[in-house]
This record gives C-alpha cells, sequence and structure tokens, in this order.
C-alpha cells in the first residue's frame, strides 16, 4: 500500500513539470501527507490540465458516510476496473498524483520502522490515481467534496525488500491517455499500472519514526537514520 507521501517540491516547478494551471491548489513544502489530508492533484477540466486540492481518501459518489473514504486510500491496479467503489472513476475520473517521495513500514518486533523511496535527484513523479466527487457532511460542513485515491502495484525486486506493494507510477509518456475522460480502452490503461523496472531506481532511506504520527509535517520525517 501507500499509507504517507511527500510533496516537498515548489508549486511552481510541479505546474511547470506537469504543464498545469493552478486551480485550488496552494501548499507548503510537505514531508508527510496522511489520509484525509488535503493534496495536490492533476486532473483534466474543461480540456487543460489542472492542479486542484482534493481529500485523500475516495467518497464514493454513493457512499452515505465520508468515513468510507479513509479506507478508500489505496486502490489495487489488478482489480480496480471492477471493484464497485473505483470502476466508475477508472472509466472518467482519472489523475495523477503528484509526489517526489513516499514511505513505507517494516516491523521489527514491537517497532515499526519507515523508510523513505524517492528518486536520487528528488524530482517529482506521478502516481496513478482516481478521483470522485461526493456530496455531503464533513466537519459540519456540506458541500460537494472531491477526494482521491492512489493505484497500486506489485513492488518491484528493489522495492519489494520492504514492503510487496508500491505506487503504480506512470511514464510521462503516458499521462495524456491516462487523464484523457474520452480514452477508454481498459486493457490498456490496465498495462500502465506496473511495477517500475529495477533500472528505474529509488533510494531508499531509512528514516525518522517521527513519520509514523500525521501530526508531524517537517523536513525530520526524511532525516536519514543509521540502521
Amino acid at each position: 500500500m501507500c499509507g504517507r507521501y511527500t510533496l516537498r517540491t515548489q508549486l511552481n516547478q510541479v505546474l511547470q513539470q506537469f504543464a498545469a494551471e493552478s486551480s485550488s491548489a496552494t501548499w507548503e513544502p510537505r514531508y508527510n501527507i496522511a489520509p484525509t489530508q488535503h493534496a495536490p492533484v492533476v486532473l483534466i477540466e474543461e480540456e487543460r490540465r489542472v492542479l486542484q486540492t482534493m481529500r485523500w481518501g475516495l467518497i464514493p459518489s454513493w457512499a452515505k458516510e465520508a468515513s468510507l473514504g479513509a479506507k478508500m486510500i489505496n486502490a489495487r491496479g489488478e482489480t480496480v476496473a471492477e471493484k464497485p467503489a473505483f470502476r466508475a472513476a477508472f472509466k472518467r475520473r482519472r489523475c495523477l498524483i503528484p509526489a517526489d517521495g513516499y514511505y513505507e513500514w517494516r516491523r521489527s518486533g514491537a517497532k515499526k520502522q519507515p523508510y523513505y523511496f524517492h528518486q536520487p535527484d528528488d524530482q517529482p513523479f506521478a502516481m496513478a490515481g482516481l478521483w470522485e466527487e461526493w456530496t455531503g457532511e464533513i466537519k459540519g460542513e456540506t458541500h460537494p467534496w472531491r477526494s482521491f485515491t492512489i493505484i497500486t502495484t506489485e513492488s518491484n525486486d528493489q522495492t519489494g525488500k520492504i514492503h510487496d506493494r508500491m505506487p503504480a507510477i506512470l511514464t510521462e509518456e503516458d499521462w495524456d491517455l491516462w487523464l484523457d475522460p474520452e480514452f477508454a480502452d481498459k486493457p490498456r490503461l490496465q498495462k500502465m499500472l506496473h511495477p517500475l523496472a529495477d533500472e528505474e531506481y529509488f533510494e531508499i532511506d531509512q528514516v525518522s519514526t517521527r513519520v509514523n504520527s500525521p501530526k508531524n509535517d517537517s523536513a525530520e520525517c526524511v532525516q536519514v537514520e543509521e540502521g
């Protein structure tokens, strides 16, 4: 699964890299984005790429309560096209989730040790995602809410040393088709949801257990610790 990630890159660089316009997205550098928090998402609106802030944890349009979204932070790439919570979004509401790193944990006895996966140059990459709109009440406010999920796939040999799942990371060549709400070739879409080749490697750092609490969101979360 993918349960936490980072987006430390400045807004203008993200907009340039994803060739997107800013809609509702504003942020400070984020070191520990957690489920039910808001984060930037790239989607197509009025035939243009837009960067928009959404709530992490997809709430299906038919859900009776927003709490269902906390269980929908990830969607398995192997079954995403068929699962009732995701199949409508897979057809028409696909998105990119900009990130420049993500965390996974390995349990050692009672301790959960976090590891940070990032590119050697710390540049952003695009995790495959889906978004949905749901109308209801969250924290006393009732209006249409947009939310998203991150699609996962099997790990490659490198990342599998820590966890058996990883985010499905899309190559730039696939972005246009993935975002196109009119593109409906299900087999071709699912072929995009594969592990990175081992030569497209991440650096994997053992980092501070501060990241274990979603209350902590500072550079100390990615501080490398000795193994």
